[in-house]
C-alpha cells in the first residue's frame, strides 16, 4: 500500500448536486422547484402549520382534555405484587429497592387487585377501601 494509492470505500463519497447549471444537466432552469410561488423563491418559506393564512388545523380543533403533571410522582401497587413481595413491614424505601416502583414516585396507593394471604404492615402508603379490606382481613394494618 501506497499513500498515493489510498482511496475511501467505494460509495462512501459522492458528488454534490449542482442544480440549474444549464438545461444539459438536466436540472437547469428551475432547478426541480416548479415555477413561480412561494416556495419557489430564496428564502420563500413559512412557519410549521402555516396555511397561507386559512385558520390552521391546530387551531381550528377544539381543545380537550390536559395530561396532570403530577401524575408521574403516583404510582400504583396490587395486593399480588405485596404477595409476591414477602416482607412483613412494607413502606417506600422497600417498595424502591424492590423495584415495584420507578425512584422519582412519592405518593404510592395499593389496589385491590389479586388476593393477599400473609398478614402486611403498611406504612406511608395509602390504599383503596377494597384493598384496606383485604389487608386487615388477612391481619394486616395500615398506618
Amino acid at each position: 500500500m501506497e499513500l498515493n494509492g489510498i482511496k475511501p470505500a467505494a460509495g462512501a463519497k459522492h458528488a454534490k448536486r449542482r442544480v440549474g447549471r444549464g438545461i444539459g444537466s438536466g436540472i437547469g432552469k428551475t432547478a426541480g422547484r416548479g415555477h413561480k410561488g412561494q416556495k419557489s423563491r430564496a428564502g420563500g418559506f413559512h412557519k410549521v402549520g402555516f396555511e397561507g393564512g386559512q385558520m390552521p388545523l391546530q387551531r381550528r380543533l377544539p381543545k380537550r382534555g390536559f395530561k396532570s403533571q403530577t401524575l408521574k410522582y403516583n404510582a400504583e401497587v396490587t395486593l399480588t405484587s405485596l404477595e409476591n413481595l414477602g416482607a412483613a413491614e412494607v413502606d417506600m424505601l422497600t417498595l424502591k429497592q424492590a423495584g415495584l416502583v420507578g425512584h422519582m414516585i412519592k405518593v404510592v396507593k395499593v389496589i385491590k387487585t389479586g388476593e393477599l394471604t400473609k398478614a402486611v404492615k403498611l406504612t406511608g402508603i395509602g390504599a383503596t377501601a377494597g384493598a384496606k379490606a383485604a389487608i386487615e382481613a388477612a391481619g394486616g394494618s395500615i398506618a
